[in-house]
């Protein structure tokens, strides 16, 4: 066991589901996705020194798993798949409520180019800044923020989502406002 490993073993047990999660948000199916951020976690151990010595590890790694991702659709098959919706962790509310929103903004996200699909799901499920996002899909800081305005006013368009900010509570801050 190389004096690494348990560094490494950290970084994926404390990130590996939020890896695949964003695969999937990103255009991969759920078994597509588990592949990718395997395949990206091995380049990544073998290269751990390397990972590990960066500014941002985090950001590395999603960089890596982005690029395997975009290596795949150059290469693969991209006709018509068939595959089932799983549902996303339904709240106990209402289970049926959250299948419902998971599988809008799915829908929705699918519909967005790329490039916009990525810029987003970077900022907002991965929650990496626009310098991070920058670094991860090798483009300007500049290009991260007129691509994530493009895709929000595109996803405010559409009409799929227009029920779901209407049914969707609000969150107020302490003061109430």
């Amino acid at each position: 066991m190389r004096p690494d490993d348990d560094d490494y073993r950290a970084f994926v047990d404390a990130r590996y589901s939020r890896l695949v999660r964003a695969a999937v948000l990103i255009g991969c199916r759920e078994q597509d996705a588990e592949d990718a951020v395997q395949d990206a976690l091995v380049r990544c151990y073998s290269a751990w020194g390397r990972v590990s010595a960066a500014d941002d590890r985090e950001a590395y790694v999603y960089r890596v798993l982005v690029n395997g991702i975009v290596r795949g659709w150059r290469r693969r098959w991209r006709g018509e798949i068939p595959h089932g919706e799983l549902p996303e962790s339904p709240s106990a509310a209402d289970p049926a409520a959250a299948v419902v929103v998971g599988h809008s903004v799915r829908a929705a996200l699918s519909r967005l180019a790329p490039a916009q699909r990525q810029v987003l799901v970077l900022r907002y499920f991965a929650d990496l800044s626009e310098a991070q996002i920058a670094t991860v899909l090798g483009i300007a800081p500049g290009t991260v923020k007129s691509r994530a305005s493009r895709a929000l006013v595109a996803l405010s368009e559409d009409s799929s989502l227009g029920d779901l900010v209407t049914q969707t509570p609000r969150r107020t801050n302490d003061q109430g406002e």
